[in-house]
């Protein structure tokens, strides 16, 4: 609120009124007045106030909106405890969980499950970490590592029905060239194994896969709002930047992923701590690709989940009516082709990892307060993002432009 004072401009300062500024109720106490450096030219300290006015201004509308909010939450809150005291025989449980007093979360405003509902037929969870990557698909994005991984955890689960996990639902959306077969075939195999484990009653729902048709801007604005996870996986070294994770992070979707394009920006500003990060680094990825060294056969050959992943892919189990369906992929992943490496951007070699780092997300969800913490960690450290920064930084450090004053 101090930022809203011009204090020392006449007509700034008559404009306030001390009650609209001070709360005591808040402790807030009576405001520092410190002296203000004006311009010399009275344009531009006119111009000043009117700029401090008009923030103002809005800034009373976002408080009466938010009061607006608040009490519409509040009204929510009661209503719940109502009825946990309901079922409660008067009273809360001895063991009530946190959760069951909390306000709502935001994926509680856009309502993703009823668009996935509407769109797909496909009835997800409200209550389920939702897991997203949606961008241009591109084996170096490595959707295919990400629906592998889904591949792997449900048969965890079908081995084990009593797997303890948070119910997950991981959403896709993506585009392919249209002359990118294995893009397309990749795009193929998620709908394929959404189809598989979405009508597997036995797993009670434990994952749910999605593929967001027609990806855009405007089912994009209920997608970024949604999201806790923000997939960035893209094998270190290959990604330019990326805009997408800045989106979600905006959005306090913690950022799983490698430590490439903006996601290192990303990590140097919200702390590791803030991240799940995974996989190999860049110079990891540079030196394989210039001195070898990394042979994918070697873990189909020692390590049976993966392997049997992998052996899913052409035996049936997703493409029961063409066992040849995926058997490009699954070339890829295991065997060179003329002057392309099998495994090209190291997705088995990620693999564990990347297993390991998703397991950590659903540790972390548990601990209510300390995802809370990480989504507004998130959240509030996205001004770097700005394109105002981007810009200037563009101007200054690579066209090197020098400032043009314009005198009003």
């Amino acid at each position: 609120r101090k930022t809203c004072i011009f204090l020392g401009a006449e007509m700034a300062y008559d404009d306030f009124d001390d009650d609209d500024i001070l709360d005591e109720s808040l402790g807030i106490g009576e405001l520092e007045r410190a002296p203000v450096e004006f311009p010399e030219d009275l344009g531009a300290c006119i111009d000043k106030y009117y700029q401090l006015r008009a923030q103002r201004l809005n800034l009373e509308k976002e408080v009466k909106e938010r009061k607006r909010t608040e009490k519409a939450y509040m009204e929510h809150i009661v209503a719940q405890l109502r009825a946990i005291k309901m079922e409660n025989g008067g009273g809360l449980k001895a063991n009530a969980s946190i959760k069951e007093a909390e306000m709502p979360t935001p994926k509680d405003w856009p309502a993703i499950w009823e668009y996935i509902k509407e769109n797909n037929g496909i009835d997800v969870d409200p209550n389920s970490i939702f897991d997203v990557q949606v961008k241009r698909l591109h084996e170096y994005k490595r959707q295919l590592l990400n629906i592998l991984h889904v591949m792997y955890l449900y048969n965890q689960i079908k081995r084990n029905p009593d797997y303890d996990m948070v119910p997950r639902t991981f959403i896709f959306g993506a585009k392919a060239a249209a002359g990118y077969k294995i893009a397309k075939q990749t795009i193929k195999l998620i709908n394929n194994v959404a189809n598989v484990i979405n009508n597997d009653a036995s797993i009670k729902g434990k994952i749910k896969v999605v593929f967001i048709e027609n990806y855009r801007v405007s089912n994009g604005e209920i997608i970024f709002a949604a999201a806790d996870v923000s997939e960035q996986i893209s094998t270190a070294s290959k990604e330019a930047s990326g805009t997408g994770n800045m989106k979600f992070m905006l959005n306090g979707a913690i950022t799983l992923g490698t430590m490439d394009g903006a996601n290192v920006e990303i990590v140097n500003e919200v702390g590791a701590e803030n991240a799940q990060i995974f996989g190999l680094s860049s110079d990891e990825v540079i030196r394989f690709e210039n001195e070898g060294g990394y042979d994918p056969m070697e873990i189909f050959n020692n390590d049976q989940e993966i392997r049997d992943v992998l052996m899913e892919l052409i035996n049936g189990k997703y493409s029961p009516e063409d066992t040849e369906m995926f058997r490009d992929i699954y070339n890829s992943l295991l065997n060179n082709d003329g002057g392309r490496r099998a495994d090209t951007y190291f997705i088995l070699k990620d693999f564990r990892s990347y297993a390991e780092a998703q397991r950590k997300i659903d540790e972390r969800y548990r601990d209510t307060n300390g995802w809370a913490k990480t989504v507004m960690t998130n959240t509030a450290k996205a001004g770097k993002f700005s394109s105002d920064r981007t810009i200037e930084e563009y101007a200054t450090e690579i066209w090197k432009l020098t400032k043009t004053p314009v005198e009003m």
